[in-house]
């Protein structure tokens, strides 16, 4: 992470960890910081800063042009393959166990070797399939 830490950053920075299972786009995540006098500008520049640092993924919502970004500095998201739905935006870390077996069917059917800490799997969340 940089060495450089403002205020609108550490804002930026805590609200990102506490959604950290959720995609959301640059207006959503300025929206929530109004109160907190975190500009717009601010939040395109220390997004853009933190995707290139590594604290941040970036992705285009399916069927839109809106990038959304989905914060993975915490070690736990690094580590993880995230399960991620294509309907409500939500991401979820996959079970250690489940993806053990992900990545070892892969492996032994394949040869082939997945890196999880870019791994994004897309799929319906049980909560929008129940809609």
């Amino acid at each position: 992470m940089s060495k450089y830490l403002t205020r609108q950053r550490k804002i930026l920075l805590d609200f990102l960890a506490e959604n950290s299972d959720r995609q959301l786009t640059a207006r959503q995540i300025s929206d929530a910081l109004q109160d907190s006098g975190v500009s717009l500008s601010a939040v395109y520049r220390n997004l853009a800063a933190l995707e290139k640092e590594g604290e941040l993924r970036r992705d285009v919502r399916e069927g839109t042009r809106d990038a959304v970004y989905r914060y993975v500095g915490s070690e736990e998201c690094r580590e993880s393959i995230h399960l991620l739905c294509k309907r409500c935006g939500q991401s979820i870390h996959m079970k250690e166990s489940d993806a053990e077996a992900l990545l070892s069917g892969v492996l032994k059917n394949s040869g082939f070797r997945i890196d999880r800490t870019d791994t994004v799997l897309y799929g319906v969340c049980d909560r929008c399939e129940r809609k």
